[in-house]
C-alpha cells in the first residue's frame, strides 16, 4: 500500500490544507517522504460532525456486528505484512523484531475487545422483576451499560502500533460503541496512516455507518485541543508526558460540559529487592535489572527507574554487578530528536544533583539521537528531600537508593507519588517484610508485580495498566485489558419500559443469550 500523507476522515482520504510536515528517521535523522498535511478547524469539524451522526447507528449494532468489525480491523494490520513493518522500523528506530511482536500484540487486543463483545458481560445487564404487591410496590427495572460517545484518541510516540492508530484506547472505544477520531503522532505519520487506512476499509466492508472512524494530523497541541474542545467529544484517551496529558485535562474541564480524559502520564515504577532474596542472587538481579531497564532504549511506561535496597554487602554486590552490566550497553535510537534531547536534559539534571553519585553509563553514543544508559545512587534520606528524583527520565536511566532498614524503606514508599507498577523481589524469609511492603503498594500502584521486572504489559482480563495520579488522571480505569471497555461506558436504568421498547440485552427473550444479573442471581 502506498503511504499518500493523506489525514483520514470517515470513508474519505484527505489532503490537509494548513501546513504539513515530514516524519523522521532518528536514527539519521533523515526527513522521510511523503508530506503529511495538517488538519484545518474545518477538517477538525467535519470529523466531528461525521463521528456524531454516525453515534447511534454505530452504538446499536449487534455485538456480533461490532465483533467481526474489529476482527476485520486486526485481519487488515496482518495484510500490510512488511510494509507496515519496515515503515515503523524506518520512522521508530525500533528492531523489527520489536515492532513484528508489538503488531502481535496489536492484533491480539483488537481480538480480545471482539471475544468481550460477543461475552457480553461488560454490558452488565441486570434485571430487577416488578414486586407490585409490596408496600412501596416496586417497578420492573433494567441496568445495561451503553456508550458514551465520540472518542478523542492519542497516539503515543512510544507504541507506534499497540498505543497509536488502532491501539488499546481505540479498540476498546469501538468495542464500547463510540465512534473514534485518532489524533495520530507525528513520529510515525506513514505508520499511522497504514493502520488508519486498515480501520477505514475494514468499516466501508464491514458497511460501519460513515464516520465511525477518522484520523487526524496536526502541528503540536493545535489539533489536539480543538478536538478536546469540541462539544460533540465525549471522552478522551492518551498516553504521554504529564505535561501533555493535564493540558489536555485543563482542557476538558473548562468545557461548558466537562469529560473524562484517561490520561496515561508518567511513572518511576519502583523495584523493591528485600534482604533475603539479594543475599542470595544480587548478581543475577543486577543482571536481569540492567536489561529491563536498557530494553527499547527505556522508552517504556513501566520503565524501573527506582530501586529500593537496605544497606548490605549484598547491596554493594548488586550495585557493582549492575554497574559492570550498564557499562557494556551500548547507547541505542530513541524515537524522535526531541525524546532524545529531553532524555539527555533528565540526565543532566541528575548528574547536577549534589546528593546524587553517578555509578555507572553505558557505551557513549556514536549515532544521531542514541541513549547512553545511566545507573545513579542515593541514600534514602536524601531521596526524601529531593523532589527531582520522583521525575520520570524517559529513557534508560535509574535510581538506587539505598535504605536504612525496612522502617525507612516504608517511609520512602508512603511519600512516593502514584505509580503504574511496583515490583517486589523475595525469598520465603523475606515475606513478613513483603506482606507490609504489600499493604502500602497497594495505595500507590496499578499493578504489583513479584519476582520478576514491569517491563511488558500483558493483554488480558486480569490486566491493570493505571494507576494512582501522576501515572494517570484516573485511577479507577485501565488502558490494557478487557477493562479499558468501561472508560467508554455509562449506565442507564430503564423503569417500566413497555417488552417491546427494551434493548436487546434487557429483553425478555435474551436474544444474545447474555449471562444477566437476574433478581440478584446470574442466570443465563
Amino acid at each position: 500500500m502506498e503511504i499518500s500523507g493523506q489525514m483520514l476522515i470517515g470513508s474519505q482520504r484527505i489532503m490537509g490544507q494548513s501546513g504539513g510536515t515530514r516524519a523522521i528517521n532518528p536514527a539519521t535523522n533523515e526527513q522521510l517522504e511523503p508530506l503529511f498535511g495538517y488538519a484545518s478547524e474545518a477538517e477538525v469539524n467535519r470529523a466531528c460532525e461525521l463521528a456524531e451522526q454516525a453515534f447511534d447507528a454505530y452504538r446499536l449494532t449487534s455485538l456480533e456486528q461490532r465483533a467481526a468489525f474489529l476482527e476485520a480491523i486486526a485481519d487488515g494490520i496482518l495484510a500490510l505484512g512488511s510494509t507496515l513493518i519496515e515503515r515503523a522500523h524506518a520512522e521508530t528506530g525500533l528492531p523489527v523484531a520489536r515492532l513484528e511482536g508489538e503488531r502481535g500484540r496489536t492484533v491480539n487486543q483488537l481480538k480480545l475487545f471482539a471475544k468481550v463483545l460477543r461475552d457480553g458481560h461488560y454490558l452488565q445487564a441486570t434485571l430487577d422483576s416488578a414486586l407490585p404487591e409490596r408496600t412501596p410496590p416496586r417497578p420492573d427495572l433494567r441496568m445495561q451499560k451503553i456508550a458514551l460517545g465520540p472518542v478523542a484518541v492519542f497516539g503515543a510516540s512510544n507504541f507506534p502500533l499497540a498505543f497509536s492508530v488502532a491501539g488499546g484506547d481505540t479498540a476498546s472505544a469501538l468495542a464500547a460503541g463510540c465512534p473514534v477520531i485518532v489524533k495520530a503522532h507525528n513520529a510515525h505519520l506513514g505508520t499511522s496512516e497504514l493502520v488508519g487506512s486498515a480501520i477505514q476499509q475494514a468499516a466501508i466492508s464491514s458497511q460501519m455507518p460513515e464516520g465511525v472512524f477518522s484520523m487526524l494530523i496536526g502541528a503540536g497541541a493545535a489539533v489536539g485541543q480543538k478536538l478536546v474542545a469540541h462539544p460533540v467529544i465525549q471522552a478522551v484517551g492518551f498516553t504521554g508526558s504529564r505535561s501533555g496529558g493535564l493540558a489536555l485535562v485543563k482542557t476538558a474541564n473548562e468545557r461548558k460540559e466537562p469529560i473524562p480524559v484517561y490520561a496515561e502520564m508518567s511513572s518511576i515504577n519502583p523495584v523493591y529487592l528485600l534482604p533475603a532474596v539479594l543475599e542470595e542472587k544480587a548478581s543475577a538481579l543486577a543482571s536481569q535489572f540492567v536489561d529491563s531497564l536498557v530494553m527499547g532504549a527505556g522508552q517504556f511506561c513501566t520503565n524501573p527507574g527506582l530501586v529500593l535496597m537496605q544497606k548490605s554487602a549484598a547491596a554493594e554486590q548488586f550495585i557493582a554487578a549492575a554497574k559492570l552490566a550498564l557499562e557494556g550497553k551500548p547507547a541505542t535510537t530513541m524515537l524522535t530528536p526531541g525524546i532524545h534531547g529531553a532524555y539527555q536534559s533528565g540526565c543532566a539534571k541528575i548528574t547536577e544533583l549534589k546528593n546524587v553519585q553517578i555509578a555507572a553509563k553505558g557505551q557513549p553514543a556514536a549515532t544521531p539521537n542514541a541513549a547512553q544508559a545511566m545507573l545513579s545512587v542515593c541514600e534514602a534520606s536524601d531521596f526524601l528531600q529531593t523532589p527531582a528524583l520522583q521525575e520520570e527520565v524517559f529513557g534508560p536511566s535509574s535510581v538506587i537508593m539505598l535504605c536504612d532498614d525496612l522502617p525507612q524503606m516504608l517511609a520512602v514508599t508512603k511519600e512516593l507519588e502514584g505509580q503504574l507498577t511496583a515490583t517486589v523481589h523475595t525469598a520465603p524469609d523475606d515475606h513478613v517484610a513483603a506482606r507490609a511492603l504489600l499493604t502500602s503498594l497497594e495505595k500507590k500502584a496499578g499493578r504489583i508485580l513479584f519476582n520478576g521486572f514491569p517491563t511488558g504489559v500483558e493483554v488480558a482480563h486480569a490486566m491493570v495498566h493505571g494507576g494512582p495520579f501522576p501515572s494517570t488522571s484516573n485511577s479507577r480505569s485501565t488502558s490494557v485489558g478487557a477493562t479499558a471497555i468501561d472508560r467508554f461506558l455509562r449506565p442507564v436504568c430503564y423503569q417500566a419500559i413497555p417488552s417491546d421498547l427494551l434493548p436487546p440485552a434487557l429483553s425478555d427473550e435474551n436474544p444474545w443469550k447474555l449471562t444477566r444479573m437476574v433478581d440478584g442471581s446470574l442466570k443465563n
